[in-house]
């Protein structure tokens, strides 16, 4: 039976592209964020269904029948969806942990501010760096390669074919080991330059022990700390540039296993 041209099958094949992408993309980074309208939402999900559907056809037989089977299907995508943006979050994870270390190091553990993605409360520089690295990361066009990693789903893993290996689960944690090393890579500059005002202030303080030593210190440390933050940026991007080179290399790796 027909309506308008549609037939049943071709309006499976179109729900269950349009499943993976409202389950997967929107538990992305930049995509899922809270700050964005949901129309907004509804209307790009829309309009990168009808794109990616003609091209990337699933077959409307692998549909399931049965509502058990649809709510196994669902909760796949969203296993699927939570492993892809765990890969991206790490390394805004490891910005903002570096961040924290700068702050602490410039005496700036105080000053907090709401992060917007996720309503709780973090450090200054921690956001800073963080807005820095996601602009950064939009400007090298991650977002489109997170959306090509999405369409690599759609040839690699079936609808309800996804399967939890544990060379997944190591692969995600050897990821996500790398968060404090690349934190502690981030910040050692401006941690190394902070390390070497504090021991100028101590030799000051032990041949002039008339000088207020901490009220020289503290505007001392937030400048040289602003300072070097500004040459963080550089080292910034080349770590996001070299992720987004190896992004799709990471997923297509990763999708095998869910095979």
């Amino acid at each position: 039976m027909e309506f308008m041209g549609l037939t049943p099958e071709t309006v499976l094949s179109f729900l269950l592209t349009l499943f993976r992408l409202s389950v997967v993309l929107f538990l992305l980074p930049f995509f899922g964020g809270d700050k964005i309208p949901n129309p907004v939402k509804a209307a790009l999900l829309l309009v990168l269904t009808l794109a990616i559907w003609p091209y990337l056809r699933l077959p409307a037989t692998a549909f399931p029948a049965q509502p058990l089977a649809i709510t196994l299907l669902l909760l796949g995508e969203l296993v699927l969806g939570l492993t892809m943006g765990l890969v991206v979050q790490f390394i805004f994870a490891a910005i903002q942990t570096g961040g924290q270390l700068v702050g602490f190091q410039m005496g700036l553990t105080m000053v907090n501010v709401i992060d917007p993605m996720s309503g709780q409360s973090e450090g200054v520089t921690a956001h800073f760096l963080w807005m820095v690295a996601m602009l950064t990361f939009l400007s090298l066009n991650g977002h489109l390669m997170l959306l090509k990693a999405v369409a690599l789903t759609y040839e690699i893993i079936p609808p309800g074919g996804l399967s939890l290996t544990p060379a997944l689960a190591g692969q995600v944690l050897a990821a996500s080991g790398q968060i404090f090393s690349l934190a502690v890579k981030i910040a050692a500059p401006i941690m190394v330059a902070l390390f070497l005002v504090d021991l100028g202030l101590a030799l000051v303080a032990r041949a002039a022990p008339q000088m207020n030593v901490l009220f020289i210190g503290f505007p001392l440390k937030i400048g040289v700390g602003f300072l070097f933050l500004g040459m963080l940026f550089t080292i910034m991007a080349d770590f996001v540039q070299d992720f987004i080179g190896q992004m799709m290399r990471m997923y297509e790796g990763m999708f095998n296993l869910m095979q």
